[in-house]
């Protein structure tokens, strides 16, 4: 089997300022309306760690969250693990300003390092989740 090492990149128009996005996807209180409704606890600065589980129809995963870069209103970069499985990635989460909107790229590295026989680690379950996730529930978030 092939190993593909292509990260999974998504990007998304808003029309709003780079300040509104970036609170969304920073502020606590945003994220659980349109991320992980469970999330204990966040904060956008290096060497910050969460975690939390969440129940997908294979398993129940604790996500292991620890924030790696941070460039206010611009890049927030963790580093992402699951409990007790191997392999880790990275997503970032950068900003720009195009034309008086603020354009989201998501890319997700890292996802040939999991394990290949959890579905929830195939990279069309992990392009169909960050599709939900930022064009379905964060633009539903942002156009309320």
């Amino acid at each position: 089997m092939k190993t593909n090492k292509r990260p999974i990149i998504v990007e998304q128009i808003f029309n709003q300022k780079i300040e509104t996005v970036w609170n969304a996807i920073t502020q606590l209180d945003q994220m659980k309306q349109w991320f992980f409704e469970n999330i204990p606890s966040f904060k956008p600065a290096v060497g910050f760690e969460t975690q939390f589980n969440v129940q997908a129809p294979s398993n129940v995963f604790l996500h292991c969250w620890k924030i790696v870069e941070v460039i206010l209103n611009k890049k927030i970069v963790y580093n992402w693990k699951y409990e007790n499985i191997s392999g880790e990635g990275t997503v970032t989460f950068e900003l720009f300003e195009e034309n008086n909107q603020t354009k989201l790229e998501l890319t997700n590295e890292g996802l040939e390092t999991f394990p290949k026989d959890i579905p929830e680690f195939t990279r069309e379950s992990c392009m169909t989740g960050w599709d939900y996730f930022i064009k379905k529930r964060l633009k539903e978030y942002l156009n309320n």
